[in-house]
C-alpha cells in the first residue's frame, strides 16, 4: 500500500501536458512503423527477385521485381512525410532530453538522416534505371539500397539503445554530460541484440506481407506462374528467417534481464526479487503484487532467465515506486511481450510447415488452410512490431534515458491543450496520408490487373502490364549498338518481355 500511495503522489506531481506529449509520441511512431519494413525490407526482396530474372531469363520475375520496385517508391514517399514528423516531435515534445543529451546520443539520428537521404537518391536512381540501363548494370546500381535502409535502421536503433544502456560520458558537477565518447555512446550493450532482433523483425513482416497478397490469389483461384513466384520467393526469406528470429528474441530478452532487469521485471510481472520465479502467460498485475489471471508455469521465468530454477530474478519492489513503472505499465509491456511471442511461436509453426512440404514434396502445400495462415501473417508481424516497441519504451518508465533522466523531465512546457489540438491535426493529416497511399496502392493494382487479363485474352504467356509507349524492351528505348552491348534482356533475344513491363 505504500508503495502505492508513493506512485499515486509521483504520478500527481507530473505536469499536466506529459500526457497529450506521450499519445502524440506514441500515435505518430505506431503509425511510422507500419512503413518502416517495407522501407527495410522490401529493397532487398525486389533485388532478389530481379536477380532472379536476369539469372533465369524469367520475364514474370522481372515484372514482379518492377511492380514491386514502384510500391517501394510510393511507400518511400510517405515514409518522408511520417518520418519529418517523428524528427521534429523529438526536438518539439522533448526538449529536456534533446537539449542536455543531444551532445552524446544525437549522432545516431545524424547517420539515419544521412542513409534516409541516400536512400532516396539510389531508389530514384533504381527507378529511372528501368527505362535506360542495361539489364546487369541498373542490378547492381540497386545493390546498395539494402545497405542504405540497413544504415538507416542502425542509427535509429543505436539513438534507442543508448536511452535503454546510457554509456559514454561522464557527469560533471551539475549533472550535465561531459567528455562524451562517441564510440561507447553509439556501441552500448542493447545496440546488438535491439538491432539484429529488429533488422530480422523487418525482413519477416515484409516477406509475409508480400507473399499474403499472392496468398490471396492463391486462394482466389489464381494458380499460374507469376502468383506461385510472388508468393514463394518472399515468404521463403520470411520462412528461413523466423526460427532465427526465435533465437535473436530470446538472446534481446536476456540482454534486458542482465542490464535492465526492472524493465525485465515488468515484462514477466515478477514484483519480488526470487528464485524458482513462475511464468506468467499473460495475466494482469495489481498495485498490491498479485496477479489476476493468467497461466502460471512454476519456475519456468527463472529457467528461461538464467537456464537453472535457481536463476535469481530481479523484482518491482528492488527499486522505489516512483523509479519504476506502474502496475498497469507493467500489465501492458508483459501483454505486449506476451503476444510478440505467442505470433512468433505461430509463426514457426508455419514457417515447418512450409519448409516440409518444399524439402519433401518440392512443391507448395496444398491445404487452403495454409494460404488462409499465410495471408494473415504480415499482419500479425505488424502486430508484434507494435508489440515490441511498446515493451521497449513501456517497460522502461519512468525514465526517458535510464536512471538518468525522467519522461517528466524531458517533456515539453507548451500547454497540454495546444498538444491535444497538435494531435488531432496530426490524425487527421495521417489518415489523409494513409489514405491517399491506400489509394494509390490499390489503384495500381487494379490497373496491373487489367493488363494482366488483357495479356490473358491475347494469349501470352505471361501477365503483363501497359507497355509504356517509347519502350520496346523492359528497360526503355535502346539502339541496336546499345542492345548488342547489353546484352539480350530476359524474355527474349530482342529483348522484348511478353507484353513489356509496368
Amino acid at each position: 500500500m505504500l508503495s502505492t500511495a508513493v506512485q499515486a503522489v509521483h504520478l500527481a506531481n507530473t505536469p499536466p501536458q506529459l500526457l497529450p506529449a506521450r499519445e502524440l509520441m506514441a500515435f505518430t511512431l505506431a503509425s511510422h512503423i507500419l512503413l518502416v519494413p517495407f522501407g527495410v525490407a522490401l529493397p532487398f526482396i525486389t533485388l532478389l527477385m530481379h536477380h532472379r530474372a536476369l539469372r533465369r531469363d524469367d520475364a514474370v520475375a522481372l515484372l514482379l521485381a518492377r511492380r514491386w520496385s514502384a510500391v517501394m517508391a510510393v511507400q518511400f514517399a510517405i515514409g518522408i512525410v511520417t518520418g519529418t514528423v517523428l524528427s521534429f516531435e523529438f526536438g518539439l515534445l522533448w526538449p529536456g532530453m534533446m537539449g542536455r543529451w543531444g551532445d552524446v546520443f544525437g549522432l545516431g539520428f545524424g547517420v539515419e538522416a544521412w542513409a534516409f537521404f541516400l536512400e532516396a537518391v539510389l531508389i530514384a536512381i533504381y527507378l529511372y534505371g528501368w527505362r535506360r540501363l542495361k539489364p546487369w548494370t541498373h542490378f547492381w546500381l540497386g545493390v546498395p539500397l539494402p545497405l542504405a535502409a540497413l544504415l538507416g535502421s542502425f542509427g535509429i536503433i543505436a539513438a534507442n539503445a543508448w536511452m535503454n544502456t546510457p554509456q559514454g560520458f561522464r557527469l560533471d558537477a551539475r549533472g550535465d554530460p561531459v567528455d562524451v565518447d562517441v564510440r561507447q555512446a553509439v556501441f552500448t550493450p542493447m545496440l546488438g541484440p535491439e538491432y539484429w532482433h529488429f533488422v530480422v523483425a523487418m525482413f519477416m513482416t515484409a516477406g509475409y506481407l508480400v507473399a499474403g497478397v499472392y496468398a490471396v490469389g492463391w486462394l482466389r483461384g489464381r494458380r499460374d506462374h507469376y502468383h506461385r513466384l510472388g508468393f514463394t520467393v518472399p515468404f521463403t526469406v520470411a520462412a528461413i528467417l523466423t526460427p532465427v528470429q526465435f533465437v535473436l528474441g530470446d538472446s534481446a530478452a536476456r540482454a534486458v534481464f542482465h542490464k535492465q532487469p526492472v524493465k525485465f521485471a515488468a515484462m514477466e510481472l515478477v514484483w519480488t526479487t526470487d528464485t524458482h520465479v513462475p511464468e506468467y502467460v499473460f495475466g494482469r498485475l495489481n498495485s498490491d503484487g498479485t496477479i489476476s489471471g493468467g497461466l502460471r508455469i512454476p519456475q519456468l521465468d527463472s529457467i528461461l532467465a538464467g537456464f537453472k530454477p535457481s536463476t535469481r530474478v530481479t523484482g518491482l519492489t528492488s527499486v522505489p515506486a516512483a523509479d519504476r513503472p506502474t502496475a498497469v505499465q507493467a500489465t501492458i509491456a508483459h501483454w505486449a511481450f506476451d503476444i510478440m511471442v505467442t505470433v512468433g511461436c505461430l509463426l514457426i509453426l508455419l514457417a515447418l510447415w512450409y519448409g516440409w512440404c518444399r524439402l519433401r514434396h518440392r512443391d507448395l502445400p496444398r491445404s487452403r488452410w495454409f494460404f488462409r495462415c499465410a495471408a494473415v501473417a504480415g499482419v500479425a508481424c505488424l502486430v508484434t512490431v507494435e508489440c515490441g516497441w511498446i515493451t521497449t519504451e513501456v517497460g522502461r518508465q519512468p525514465w526517458i534515458v535510464y536512471q538518468h533522466m525522467r519522461v517528466s523531465e524531458a517533456v515539453t512546457t507548451t500547454r497540454a491543450g495546444s498538444l491535444w489540438a497538435m494531435l488531432g491535426i496530426v490524425m487527421v493529416v495521417y489518415a489523409a496520408v494513409f489514405g491517399a497511399f491506400l489509394a494509390v496502392v490499390l489503384k495500381m493494382r487494379t490497373r496491373w490487373r487489367i493488363a494482366d487479363e488483357s495479356a490473358a485474352d491475347d494469349g501470352s504467356a505471361a501477365p503483363r502490364a501497359e507497355p509504356p509507349p517509347e519502350t520496346d524492351t523492359p528497360y526503355g528505348p535502346r539502339s541496336e549498338p546499345e542492345a548488342a552491348a547489353g546484352g539480350a534482356a530476359p524474355g527474349g533475344g530482342s529483348g522484348r518481355a511478353p507484353g513489356g513491363a509496368p
